[in-house]
C-alpha cells in the first residue's frame, strides 16, 4: 500500500465502525494512535493503546451482552404516530420515515429477553441511530413492558442508555414517558428485583432525569459523557465556570453519582456477578432453564 493510499483509507472522525471498512485506519481522538480497524472491531470496539470506548451500535450491545441466539426481542408491532402532526425544519413523519430506513426499526429502543451467562434477564438496549436515541411514547411503553415481564417472570432488569433525551416532537407526551418509567420502577422496588441502569455515551435530558439514575446499580462505561443539559447551555445559565470535565463518567463517580465504571471487556461478567449478588430469590437466574 503506497503512502496515498493509505492517506486514502485513514479515517479521522469519530464514529461507529462499519464492518466491511476493516482494511481502513482510525485516529484514536483521545491518544491520537493510528489503529487498523479490524483490531478495534476484535477488541469490542475499544483502543488497545488508551482504552478510549468507541460509540456502538445497539445490535453490537446486543452481542457483546447476550448469550449467544438467546436475545428474544418483542413489541416490534409498537410504532410511532404524529399526534401533534409537528413541523420544524422537517415533519415529525418524515423523522420517522428516515429513522425507520437508517435502522430497519421503528423505535429508538431494542427491548427484550436474553440469557447473560446463563441467567435470564429482561434487557432494553437504546439506539442512537434512531433519532439520537430520544425517549418518546412507543420507547416509554417498551420499557414499562420489560418492567412488566421482568416482574412476571422474577427477572432482573438491565437498561442500556444512550440518549439525547426526550424527543421535543411529541412535547407532553415524551416527557409523560419520564414519570410513567420512573412509577412501573417501583414494582420492580417492591419485589427487590434488581435494576441495573447502564450508562453509555452520551446519555442526556429526560432519559438522564428518570430511569438511568434510578437503578439499584448504575454503571457507565469509561469515558461516558452524562448529564441533563450540555455543558455551554449549563454555563450561560448559570453563569459561572464549569469544572473540566464535569459530565464524564470519572467525575461523577467521584461525586457519588454513581456506583462504577466497568471497561466495556468487563460489563457481561459484572452484570451477571451482580444479579446473581442481588437477587432476592435463591436460584432465581436457573427458575427459567
Amino acid at each position: 500500500m503506497g503512502f496515498s493510499d493509505f492517506l486514502k483509507n485513514f479515517k479521522r472522525e469519530d464514529s461507529r465502525l462499519k464492518k466491511d471498512n476493516t482494511t481502513h485506519w482510525t485516529k484514536c481522538p483521545s491518544c491520537a494512535a493510528l489503529i487498523y480497524n479490524k483490531e478495534i472491531l476484535e477488541n469490542s470496539h475499544v483502543c488497545s493503546k488508551c482504552s478510549y470506548h468507541f460509540r456502538i451500535s445497539a445490535l453490537d450491545r446486543l452481542k457483546l451482552l447476550c448469550d449467544e441466539d438467546s436475545f428474544i426481542e418483542y413489541d416490534m408491532d409498537l410504532e410511532p404516530n404524529d399526534p401533534l402532526g409537528f413541523v420544524d425544519k422537517k415533519s415529525y413523519t418524515k423523522r420517522i420515515q428516515e429513522g425507520v430506513t437508517k435502522t430497519k426499526r421503528k423505535s429508538a429502543v431494542i427491548s427484550g429477553e436474553a440469557s447473560i451467562h446463563d441467567i435470564e434477564v429482561q434487557l432494553v438496549v437504546f439506539d442512537f441511530s434512531f433519532m439520537g436515541g430520544s425517549l418518546g411514547s412507543v420507547e416509554g411503553e417498551r420499557i414499562v413492558r420489560a418492567i412488566n415481564r421482568a416482574t412476571e417472570k422474577k427477572q432482573a432488569l438491565i437498561i442500556v442508555s444512550t440518549s439525547g433525551g426526550a424527543r421535543m416532537q411529541e412535547s407532553t407526551y415524551s416527557l409523560m414517558q419520564m414519570a410513567k418509567t420512573s412509577a412501573a420502577l417501583n414494582k420492580l422496588s417492591e419485589l427487590k428485583l434488581p435494576y441495573i441502569s447502564v450508562l453509555t455515551d452520551p446519555t442526556f435530558g429526560g432519559v438522564s432525569a428518570s430511569f438511568a439514575f434510578l437503578g439499584d446499580i448504575i454503571i457507565a462505561e469509561p469515558g461516558a459523557i452524562v448529564g441533563f443539559a450540555g455543558a455551554r447551555v449549563i454555563k450561560q445559565t448559570i453563569r459561572t465556570d464549569l469544572p473540566e470535565g464535569f459530565q464524564t463518567a470519572e467525575f461523577l463517580l467521584e461525586h457519588g453519582l454513581i456506583d462504577m465504571i466497568v471497561s466495556r471487556k468487563d460489563l457481561k461478567q459484572t452484570l451477571s456477578d451482580l444479579i446473581k449478588l442481588l437477587s432476592p430469590y435463591e436460584n432465581t437466574y436457573l427458575l427459567n432453564s
